[in-house]
C-alpha cells in the first residue's frame, strides 16, 4: 500500500510522521521541488520506523509516484505580504494546474487527496483538473472540515470527561470562518447532549458554547499566532483519512468534496459528513439541521461560492 505526498513542508512532513506512528501504509514517496527538503524530511521520518512501524519512506520525483493508491497534496504557495487572497489563490490555482496531470500522468488511479489551503476552493480546483483528465470527482476528496471536528470533539471532552472518540458532532461547511457546528446534532454514548447533561446532572448553558464555538472556529488564528503554523493536528487527520481509504474502511468523515447543491447554493465544494471507502467518496449524508444551522450552512456555502466566481474558473456545464 503506497501513498504519495507532494509538498515536504510542516504538514505533509508531519502526515508522513503521522502514518508511520500509526502504521499507515507500507511505503511513502514524497515529492518536492525542494529535493533537499524532501530527502531531510523522508530520512529524518525513515529513522523514526524502527520505533513505529515497517514503512519505508524515501524521497523522489513524479515518477516514483507510479502504483500509489492515495496521493496527499500538501503544496502551495504561501500568502506574501500585502497579497490579497483571491491573489494567492490564483498563484494556488497554477500550482494545481502543474501538480495535478503529473500526480495522474503516473498514478491514474490514486485518490487525490487535499490539504492545502484554502482546502475547499482548491479541492474544487483539483477536481475541476482532474476531470479533465477522466477523474471523476469521488476519488477528490479535501481534509475539509476533519480537524474542525475533532477540535470539537476533544473540547466537548475535555468538558464533560469523556473520550473524545464516543462523542459525536460534526462541524460541516467551509473549513474557515464560516464554519458550522452543530450542536442540535451532538451525542454521547447514544444519548442527545440536552438528555445526556439532564441524566449526568450536568449543565450546558450558551455561553459554554459559545467559548466551545469560539475556541474550534478560532483554534489556527490562536496556534498560528503563538508558533507559526499548525502541522500535528492536520497532519493526524490526514493520516488517519489515508488508512480510511487504503484499508476501505467505510469511514464516516467531515471531509470536503465537490457537490451539487448545499442548503440550496449550487456547485460547491464544502464539508459535509461523507462515507468514505477505498476508492474516495461513497456518499454523502446532510445532517437534518435545526433552522438556524441550516441558514448558517447555506452562509457558508455562499462564503465558498462567491470565492469560486470571483476567481472565475467555474466550469458551469
Amino acid at each position: 500500500m503506497k501513498v504519495g505526498i507532494i509538498g515536504s513542508g510542516f504538514v505533509g512532513a508531519t502526515a508522513a510522521y503521522a502514518m508511520v506512528m500509526r502504521g499507515v501504509g507500507r511505503e511513502i514517496v514524497m515529492v518536492d521541488v525542494n529535493q533537499g527538503r524532501a530527502r531531510a524530511e523522508a530520512d529524518d521520518i525513515l529513522h523514526a520506523v524502527p520505533f513505529a512501524y515497517p514503512i519505508d519512506v524515501y524521497a523522489g520525483d513524479y515518477p516514483e509516484l507510479i502504483n500509489s493508491q492515495v496521493v496527499i497534496i500538501a503544496a502551495g504557495a504561501s500568502q506574501k505580504p500585502g497579497e490579497t487572497r483571491l491573489e494567492l489563490l490564483g498563484r494556488n490555482a497554477t500550482v494545481i494546474r502543474q501538480v495535478v496531470p503529473n500526480i495522474l500522468r503516473y498514478a491514474p488511479k490514486a485518490v487525490l487527496l487535499v490539504a492545502s489551503n484554502p482546502v475547499d476552493i482548491l479541492t474544487h480546483m483539483v477536481a475541476q483538473v482532474a476531470k479533465e483528465q477522466g477523474v471523476p470527482s469521488s476519488r477528490v476528496l479535501g481534509s475539509g472540515t476533519t480537524l474542525d471536528t475533532a477540535r470539537f470533539r476533544a473540547l466537548l471532552g475535555r468538558q464533560f470527561g469523556i473520550d473524545a472518540q464516543h462523542i459525536h458532532a460534526y462541524v460541516v461547511g467551509e473549513h474557515g470562518d464560516s464554519e458550522v457546528l452543530t450542536w442540535s446534532r451532538v451525542s454521547i454514548g447514544g444519548l442527545p447532549l440536552n438528555e445526556f447533561c439532564q441524566d449526568q446532572g450536568l449543565e450546558i448553558c450558551q455561553s459554554l458554547k459559545d467559548e466551545i464555538d469560539q475556541q474550534v472556529r478560532g483554534a489556527a488564528y490562536t496556534i498560528i499566532a503563538g508558533k507559526g503554523a499548525t502541522y500535528y493536528g492536520i497532519g493526524s487527520a490526514l493520516a488517519r483519512i489515508v488508512e480510511v481509504i487504503l484499508k476501505d474502511q467505510r469511514a464516516i468523515l467531515t471531509v470536503c468534496t465537490p457537490h451539487r447543491e448545499v442548503a440550496g447554493v449550487q456547485n460547491v465544494t464544502l464539508s459535509l459528513p461523507q462515507l468514505v471507502g477505498g476508492q474516495g467518496i461513497i456518499s454523502s449524508f446532510p445532517l437534518p439541521l435545526d433552522e438556524n444551522e441550516e441558514a448558517l450552512l447555506q452562509h457558508s456555502a455562499e462564503v465558498v461560492r462567491k470565492v469560486l466566481d470571483e476567481l472565475n474558473t467555474e466550469d458551469r456545464s
